[in-house]
């Protein structure tokens, strides 16, 4: 996939276009906000730790000195109240109205059983997956159809296509954002809007250690295999985003290449973890 200049097919110029990134600070938000800085968008970079978000906004400004200035907002998106005042947070900081909304922030944690399942994780998943989700979606998306233009993207799973033992609280959340991903975009086709569903496979990111609560768990992960690397999701990112107005990417779903399901990767001796992002 690239978005490489060409003589024969014109890709959309995003030069000033306002992009809401949530999950910014680390793995494929992270390496999408490079992406979108390269293209010299307005950022508004959304993410938990106030201080990744301060150091990626100085080493963004660095690397691209006439980047608009990126809007650094610290953010649990469990935090409805504060999603609530998310738009004018943003117009008080410079940004009137969102063009591109990246629900990225996610997680998965543990892999218990569908009868061990602990609640509390039940709820932060649920929380964080599904309903954030749809409140930015909600948020946001009426201000784009009064514009007549914007692009929303939804960072789902191919755990949202596969089911698989040990994930069934987050296999959910990832289903159930891709169910809300295709209702919005029959909700959405009398509009310019589009809506996109990015569905990664393996990534190796923060994502495992998150999931299992162990570094070396986590490692196991990826063990004698190659897997996707968050900046190719981002580049993904940035292709759907880039193609002319009228084409619309429902879906693209990625694996590394030795991965050909959510869960089984290469054959293993003992238990095989799930793997997918």
């Amino acid at each position: 996939m690239s978005c490489l200049p060409s003589s024969l097919y014109q890709p959309l110029d995003l030069k000033g276009s306002a992009v809401l990134l949530t999950g910014a600070t680390a793995g494929i938000g992270e390496a999408t906000a490079w992406r979108f800085a390269e293209l010299r968008c307005h950022l508004a970079l959304c993410g938990r730790r106030t201080e990744r978000l301060e150091a990626l906004k100085k080493a963004l400004c660095e690397r691209f000195p006439d980047l608009p200035e990126p809007i650094a907002v610290t953010l649990d998106v469990q935090d409805t109240e504060k999603i609530a005042k998310l738009p004018e947070q943003l117009k008080a900081a410079g940004m009137a109205a969102v063009d591109i909304l990246i629900n990225n922030a996610g997680l998965a944690l543990g892999v218990a059983s569908a009868i061990e399942n602990e609640l509390s994780n039940i709820q932060t998943m649920l929380a964080t997956n599904v309903t954030a989700v749809m409140h930015l979606v909600a948020t946001f998306g009426p201000q784009m159809r009064e514009r007549g233009k914007g692009h929303i993207v939804n960072i789902s799973s191919v755990a949202g296509h596969e089911a698989y033992q040990g994930g069934s609280a987050y296999c959910a959340t990832k289903h159930a954002v891709n169910a809300f991903t295709i209702a919005s975009r029959h909700d959405l086709a009398g509009t310019p809007i589009r809506v996109t569903a990015i569905s990664p496979g393996m990534v190796e990111t923060d994502f495992s250690k998150v999931r299992f609560g162990d570094e070396s768990k986590a490692a196991k992960v990826y063990e004698n295999i190659i897997p996707l690397v968050a900046e190719d999701i981002a580049d993904q990112i940035v292709y759907v985003t880039t193609r002319p107005r009228h084409v619309q990417i429902a879906d693209i779903i990625s694996y590394a290449t030795n991965q050909g399901h959510a869960k089984y990767v290469i054959e293993r001796q003992g238990e095989s973890m799930g793997a997918g992002n």
